[in-house]
């Protein structure tokens, strides 16, 4: 018997709802369970003896995340029913022009993930266009940030994230809804604090007021946060947790790692395999960015992008090669260079009875940052380093003595309350601009003011080569440089021409 084109277009539809149920290792009852039907009917529908509806039709492709597939193949089937049904004489209501899942709330129309590494530290900015396609005010939206150092050896990351763990104040997390000029700054509130994953729901809403999302409206929605690189690993995932039509995820590398990327995704039904499509590589200016996109992924798929440095081993760490500048090398670690305005500004004072932990995570970073320097350079006269150095406005600072049997000095809140007018000149060196030396004169010994953990103030000495570190760290904290105090016309010495490298300065 000929079957006419309606019929077979509804046996086409439910050939491919066959299809997408096994693809995802469902039964018949399994399926019905999710979408709100009798198992019956489902095996109905694929049986032939009833035909397909659109509420049927979106509750399928909704559960089964088939990418558009099953309500494309009820739109050719209600195209010809609608053609049938006006030429003879009865109009149906307009198909929509894209699938939207009853009850699905928000569809994110476009994620556009990009991932920059820069001195140091990865900054992770996500652009999610959004439309409400539900039947309530969208007032909130989660976001996880979840970091794993080496992905390849779980117990070993496992430790590394315990002993360092990502916290709130590095992260710097930050929120906009909209575009300009209208965007507004979104607030968030914590969900999940974990040392390696945080989720937060960021909230339509501000100081200024709430501006939900209501149900036919669109918006856009941004947010970036930053993450040193000795707690991510080489890799980033997307993970499609919504109802997507586009995602792209572009990487942003400095072109002298000679970096090298490559893709696999995943899905709770399949194994991991190899992007479909090639991941997009191209050079500008000292940058080499790489793109990737994919239309209408299905729900819970996973799409990782990974790479590798091939730059020279000498600075493997960091993928700098060793013949490069001394302050490329500085700023590969994550040190703020010469010209940044954080260095021209005063550090914000702690509150420590509300600021204590955040006192605390920052002093964390300045050591694990000195552990990074020390791997670049030996310093036999000691070394300091102050948190607007790794970009952070907080008056806090952490000073290793030229002894290293000696326990590093903790500055929060540090002033100084008093000098020895005799003072010496010695040539000082800067994290932030490690290509030149400079002959800077300061008082042999300085009593410093600062704060304790429990909040209390107390009050220390410094001698010569420590009063000098000590010194050169709390004018970082009040937005000044050591050349600030060099006498105007003296020259900088280039490092390449400096003969005490290597020497502890002699008193």
């Amino acid at each position: 018997m000929t079957t006419s084109p309606i019929e077979r277009a509804a046996d086409t539809f439910a050939a491919e709802l066959a299809r997408w149920r096994v693809e995802r290792s469902m039964s018949k009852k399994q399926l019905a369970a999710r979408m709100g039907f009798d198992p019956s009917y489902v095996s109905h529908v694929e049986g032939r003896r009833h035909r397909p509806t659109e509420d049927f039709a979106r509750r399928a492709e909704a559960v089964l995340g088939a990418g558009g597939a099953i309500w494309q193949r009820y739109q050719e089937y209600d195209e010809l029913r609608h053609t049938r049904s006006v030429s003879a004489g009865h109009r149906d209501p307009p198909v929509p022009e894209q699938w939207l899942p009853p009850g699905t709330g928000l569809i994110v129309e476009q994620e556009i993930a990009t991932l920059s590494y820069r001195e140091g530290s990865y900054r992770c900015v996500i652009r999610r266009a959004l439309y409400n396609a539900g039947t309530e005010p969208v007032t909130r939206y989660l976001v996880r940030v979840a970091v794993d150092r080496y992905p390849n050896d779980p117990e070993r990351s496992n430790r590394h994230h315990r002993d360092h763990p990502l916290s709130f104040t590095e992260l710097d997390l930050q929120a906009w809804c909209g575009d300009e000029p209208a965007r507004e700054a979104m607030e968030f509130r914590k969900k999940h604090d974990r040392d390696a994953f945080k989720e937060v729901w960021l909230l339509f809403e501000n100081a200024e007021g709430r501006f939900p999302l209501y149900p036919g409206q669109r918006t856009v929605i941004e947010y970036a946060y930053t993450v040193s690189h000795d707690k991510w690993g080489q890799w980033f995932q997307r993970a499609v947790r919504l109802p997507t039509r586009r995602l792209t995820v572009r990487l942003d590398f400095p072109d002298g790692l000679d970096p090298q990327v490559w893709g696999v995704e995943t899905s709770l039904s399949a194994e991991e395999a190899p992007l479909r499509t090639p991941v997009i590589q191209r050079a500008e200016g000292d940058r080499t960015y790489f793109e990737w996109t994919t239309e209408s992924p299905p729900l819970n798929a996973r799409y990782r992008l990974e790479w590798r440095f091939r730059a020279p081993v000498g600075l493997a760490a960091t993928g700098v090669p060793s013949t490069a500048r001394a302050s490329d090398r500085m700023r590969s670690v994550g040190i703020v260079q010469r010209g940044a305005d954080s260095l021209r500004q005063a550090a914000r004072h702690f509150d420590m009875a509300r600021d204590g932990t955040a006192a605390r995570e920052i002093v964390d970073r300045l050591v694990a940052a000195l552990d990074r320097v020390e791997e670049l350079h030996a310093f036999n006269k000691g070394v300091g380093l102050a948190a607007p150095q790794i970009g952070l406005p907080w008056a806090a600072a952490v000073v290793r003595p030229a002894d290293r049997s000696a326990e590093p000095v903790v500055l929060i809140n540090p002033r100084v309350v008093d000098a020895s007018p005799d003072t010496d000149e010695q040539y000082e060196g800067c994290l932030s601009f490690f290509d030149v030396r400079g002959l800077v004169s300061r008082p042999l010994t300085l009593h410093v003011e600062h704060a304790r953990w429990d909040g209390s103030r107390v009050i220390t000495s410094f001698d010569q080569g420590m009063a000098r570190l000590v010194g050169h760290e709390i004018d970082h904290l009040d937005g000044r440089l050591y050349v600030d105090r060099m006498p105007p016309g003296v020259p900088l010495v280039p490092v390449e021409e400096y003969r005490e490298a290597g020497n502890p300065w002699r008193y």
